[in-house]
């Protein structure tokens, strides 16, 4: 299913790191993501809970440009 609210995202195993991109244009990288949570998010039904439940404030980020 189409999120509303996240575009894009991509996981990056080797650096544990998430990349998300939100539908505002917002990107940034979630730094020390398991592999696990990552695959998670990927079958989740609806990826904006997921993210607000497990990702957002439980990981470090840093804003991309």
């Amino acid at each position: 299913m189409p999120s509303s609210v996240i575009r894009n995202f991509r996981y990056y195993e080797a650096e544990q790191r998430l990349f998300v991109e939100f539908t505002t244009g917002r990107r940034y990288s979630y730094l020390g993501v398991p592999a696990k949570t990552a695959a998670d998010f990927r079958s989740a039904f609806s990826k904006g809970e997921f993210f607000n439940a497990h990702i957002r404030d439980h990981f470090n980020f840093v804003r991309e440009r």
